[in-house]
């Protein structure tokens, strides 16, 4: 069983509040994530630069961009059964620790080789989603539980954007302070390392795993049933035999496999095909990974408010047309000429990624309660599925935007993956039941 906690679950979000479970696991959550998305993307931005250093070709960049992702797919299905077994905390702060290595190892590399193995590595790291969205689904009851998931991953997700801005600053202001080149871009790339190692000691000194405490305690007192060590498995596989979880695999492929694809290949495209300076490119890319600040959220709470009125199956509806709009908005962005309306085009199509990601795991807590750690983490794996295929495309297509239009294609013809996903009538009753209890409680908490 995921969680079986006698204090009840938070019925509202109260951004300033610091004192309950709830809010202190969704503001770390996030700022956990951030860190990680910063840390995972920041070699992209400064990728015309490690080009020069190392000389790559094109294929050898596309190498490492798949690279980014890959190995987050493995790590992402671990890791939500390891929630499932041993609690987000302590999943976390292990992400953490461990994950800091190969980002201060990235900043050593002298070869293409070596910079390709420690990027591969840094993809481990990817797996914070799966415990942020895991930590907030046990934190959050089901009126709120899809604004908390969207809000939480929307603010991480930032990192991503803040990172292709932040990053080319970094190494200009090393620049002037009298840095080489070569150097410069390596000592901006041991910022994030110390970043996740701080955020490793505040997550385990201020988050618990539950509501009513955490996991190892809450079992060895009896108030929480031990499903000993095979609990992550039997949640991995009761999430693999629900043909909703790949349904959703499919679209979170191509919404945010889109959206990693796009972060590891912005800057650059901006800078070959329109001719932008380093920073004016960092700058363009890093406006896109800024709108998860408010358009992640935006998904969820779309779908706390439609669900108030359709149940899940508005949910999946509203799934269903944030991925058309973003494979048609990707198609618009694929043809641009000019940098200003490329840009124009980009935040358009951004705006329904980013909302389709949200939308996507504001379902996540209602597929299987029993399995919410398997269900998490093979959705999860899902996105980065995407971006690696998207990777190997680019690598077959003869340019950028040639991959471009053919993904766009692609993301628009998954959207019907999300019409796909229905739930039985028993199904929807009790969801139903715990939604309106949650807000029944919220009510009388406010009266």
């Amino acid at each position: 069983m995921t969680a079986a906690a006698p204090l009840a679950k938070a019925t509202r979000i109260r951004l300033r509040d610091l004192s309950s479970p709830a809010m202190r696991a969704f503001h770390f959550s996030w700022m956990a994530f951030f860190v990680c998305f910063f840390a995972w993307f920041a070699c992209a931005p400064l990728m015309p630069v490690i080009k020069g250093e190392f000389g790559l070709s094109r294929d050898q960049i596309a190498n490492i961009n798949i690279a980014a992702v890959a190995v987050t797919i493995l790590v992402r299905l671990l890791i939500g059964p390891l929630c499932d077994r041993y609690g987000p905390r302590k999943a976390y702060t292990g992400l953490l620790l461990f994950g800091a290595i190969p980002v201060f190892g990235v900043a050593t590399a002298q070869s293409y080789e070596s910079f390709l193995f420690f990027r591969l590595a840094i993809g481990a790291i990817g797996a914070s989603f799966v415990i942020t969205q895991y930590h907030t689904s046990v934190m959050f009851a089901p009126n709120v539980v899809g604004t908390a998931n969207a809000a939480a991953a929307g603010w991480g997700n930032a990192g991503g954007g803040a990172t292709q801005t932040l990053m080319p600053l970094i190494v200009a202001a090393l620049l002037l302070l009298g840095a080489e080149q070569s150097a410069g871009w390596r000592i901006a790339l041991l910022v994030p390392g110390v970043l996740m190692l701080v955020m490793a000691w505040v997550y385990w000194r201020y988050t618990q795993d539950c509501p009513a405490g955490n996991y190892a305690s809450l079992r060895a007192t009896g108030l929480m049933p031990d499903g000993g060590r095979k609990a992550g498995l039997r949640s991995f596989k009761r999430a693999c035999g629900n043909y909703r979880v790949w349904l959703l695999f499919i679209t979170y492929g191509a919404c945010f496999g889109v959206e990693i694809f796009i972060h590891n290949v912005a800057a650059l495209y901006y800078v070959e095909r329109f001719g932008l300076s380093l920073k004016a490119a960092g700058l363009a890319a890093g406006s896109f990974g800024l709108l998860a600040l408010f358009a992640r959220a935006l998904g969820g709470i779309a779908s706390d408010r439609i669900a108030r009125i359709r149940g899940l199956d508005g949910r999946t509806l509203l799934l269903f047309v944030l991925m058309l709009g973003e494979g048609l908005g990707l198609l618009w962005w694929a043809r641009m000429d000019s940098a200003a309306l490329a840009i124009v085009a980009m935040l358009s199509f951004g705006l329904f990624t980013h909302m389709a990601c949200g939308a996507t795991y504001a379902l996540v807590p209602f597929i299987d309660r029993n399995a919410l750690g398997g269900v998490a983490g093979i959705i999860g794996a899902g996105g980065n599925v995407g971006a690696v295929a998207a990777g190997f495309l680019l690598k077959a297509t003869p340019d950028t935007p040639s991959c471009l239009l053919i993904l766009g294609g692609l993301v628009t013809v998954s959207a019907v993956c999300a019409l796909a996903v229905r739930f039985s009538t028993e199904h929807k009753t009790r969801e139903q039941q715990l939604f309106e209890q949650a807000m029944a409680e919220r009510q009388t908490l406010t009266a």
